[in-house]
């Protein structure tokens, strides 16, 4: 392959649409061999702003803005980085000869829950849990009523797991509709799913180019509130399990198609595997990979876009634990022990600008032979980061 210089003519440029922590890491691995990055996200000095070649600032839901600045940059590549794009912009990019990754209609797909949901289960026929789809109150009762107490209702679009909720009971049913209706994101619509009584749920990280496609060992997760707090692998299943997963996790991302890193989302029970979601892209319980492979989820995604080969090395078990902000700041500050860099442990700070209640501010990261003991250890070194008011 023949690698550019950034900023010369004939530069390679890769356009990320999100410019989060997880886009700043794809950024860092780009920039790693020399393409050309530019950050696109709603709000300035978002972290991947920090280490791109340009920064942009514009409303990714607005077509004709979004398609001015992809024509300002002309990008070799376009990395969608999360939903809030408007989806028209895509495919207008693509007809008029950019490449989206992995394609505009792969994103289409995945960024309603909808979209992917039918297409999982319809078209593939992969094993997913029983869904209603709603739009108004009476009809969410009455698919309540149809699917089962308990059951998971969310709107189908919608990121890091906001407008979720459990409803255990058909009392809980108002206060699920009010939830998923404040959320940002498209809540016109919800899904209605059975809840699976799962015994875990892992993250299938699986990455593909034009000629091959292969498996990271399976990520197990805690969620709180529908976003995840705590990540670990590889998660311990069956043999019987990851098979299936694999085979299901190959099934729905040749289906759609491109090149990159797809996290696929599953929730198992015994030997038995539930397709529940996929994300075209690096996802964040993948974070763990930044210190458990030689080639972290990130590297592999700008891989898989440069159709470079996807060989990588398992290390050994790792964790990976999420630090939120507990106050709101306009100027935030972490106050990190030393004792979190370690030879087996470390912290990424993500440079957010701005601090709210839960927002995710940095990720600790863990080493070690025994999965459970990095997991206890990521959580001590998250307990012991304070905030600098």
């Amino acid at each position: 392959m023949n690698f550019t210089t950034p900023l010369q003519p004939h530069a390679i440029k890769m356009m990320l649409l999100g410019s989060g922590e997880l886009g700043k890491e794809v950024a860092i691995e780009a920039q790693r061999l020399g393409i050309e990055v530019i950050a696109v996200d709603k709000y300035d000095n978002a972290p991947a702003h920090l280490v791109a070649n340009h920064k942009v600032v514009v409303n990714m839901q607005d077509k004709e803005a979004l398609l001015e600045v992809i024509e300002t940059y002309q990008p070799t590549y376009i990395l969608p980085e999360v939903e809030a794009i408007s989806i028209e912009a895509l495919f207008e990019a693509q007809a008029r000869g950019f490449h989206i990754i992995p394609n505009a209609e792969a994103v289409n797909k995945t960024m309603n829950r909808k979209n992917i949901r039918l297409f999982a289960s319809q078209t593939l026929g992969l094993n997913t849990s029983k869904y209603l789809f709603v739009k108004t109150f009476e009809e969410l009762q009455e698919a309540s009523k149809t699917i089962g107490f308990p059951c998971v209702i969310k709107p189908v679009m919608s990121s890091s797991g906001h407008g979720q909720s459990i409803a255990k009971t058909f009392n809980d049913i108002a206060l699920s509709w009010e939830k998923a209706k404040e959320a940002r994101g498209d809540s016109s619509e919800l899904i209605v799913e059975e809840f699976i009584a799962f015994d875990y749920e892992i993250t299938l990280l699986t990455v593909r180019n034009d000629s091959q496609t292969l498996f990271c060992e399976p990520i197990g997760h805690e969620q709180r509130d529908g976003d995840y707090i705590l990540s670990w692998q590889p998660a311990l299943m069956s043999s019987a399990a990851l098979q299936k997963a694999q085979a299901i996790a190959k099934a729905v991302t040749d289906g759609l198609g491109g090149r990159g890193v797809f996290g696929v989302e599953f929730f198992v029970k015994g030997d038995e595997v539930y397709f529940s979601e996929l994300s075209p892209r690096p996802h964040d319980t993948g974070m763990v990979t930044l210190i458990t492979q030689s080639q972290s989820e990130f590297a592999l995604h700008v891989r898989a876009v440069l159709g470079l080969p996807l060989d990588f090395e398992f290390f050994k078990a790792g964790a990976s634990a999420a630090y939120k902000a507990k106050t709101p700041s306009d100027n935030p500050a972490l106050i990190v022990p030393p004792s979190a860099f370690s030879r087996s442990s470390f912290v990424r700070i993500f440079g957010k600008p701005e601090a709210h209640i839960g927002r995710r501010m940095a990720v600790a990261l863990v080493l070690d032979e025994d999965v459970q003991v990095a997991q206890t250890k990521a959580l001590a070194i998250v307990n012991s980061i304070k905030e600098d008011k």
